[in-house]
């Protein structure tokens, strides 16, 4: 499993509805693609943000 489909089933184990959980995924990845949009660097699998 990769890391999108464990946060969907997180999600749905928790109760929300399957569509919330769906949509909650979309908008990790939009704003992951966006990120990389921006910043003009090359997608890494393995980044991590110093900021947290």
């Amino acid at each position: 499993m990769n890391k999108y489909s464990e946060i969907y089933e997180r999600l749905v184990a928790k109760g929300k509805s399957k569509k919330l959980a769906l949509i909650a995924v979309a908008n990790k990845l939009l704003k992951q693609a966006f990120a990389i949009a921006k910043s003009g660097r090359p997608y890494d699998e393995n980044f991590v943000s110093r900021l947290a």
